[in-house]
């Protein structure tokens, strides 16, 4: 089904839905300290926000420059989540020029 949805919107169902991002979120603890988070799994834990934040964005940076691959920080938000910090893959070469030429 997502294959159908692809062809229909040129890829784009791909880079809304995040698949192939890395996605490093902070979520709160009950003790009120803040995780840094990937997927499931806790990296680091009872830091304070400002630290917790620096150090998620160095990651994502950081993996991003290693991989290539598109990196975010999120946090939760009184209504909906808050992206702090977003590594983008640079266009390939092929994809530049077509949008020159269009």
């Amino acid at each position: 089904m997502i294959e159908g949805f692809s062809d229909m919107f040129g890829g784009a169902l791909l880079e809304l839905t995040g698949i192939g991002m890395i996605v490093y979120s902070l979520s709160q603890s009950a003790n009120g300290f803040w995780n840094v988070r990937r997927g499931g799994f806790s990296l680091f834990s009872d830091l304070h926000l400002g630290p917790a934040i620096k150090l998620a964005r160095e990651l994502a940076r950081d993996e991003h420059h290693r991989s290539g691959r598109s990196a975010c920080v999120e946090m939760p938000g009184p209504a909906s989540t808050i992206r702090l910090a977003h590594y983008a893959r640079a266009p390939r070469f092929e994809e530049t020029d077509a949008a020159v030429a269009a």
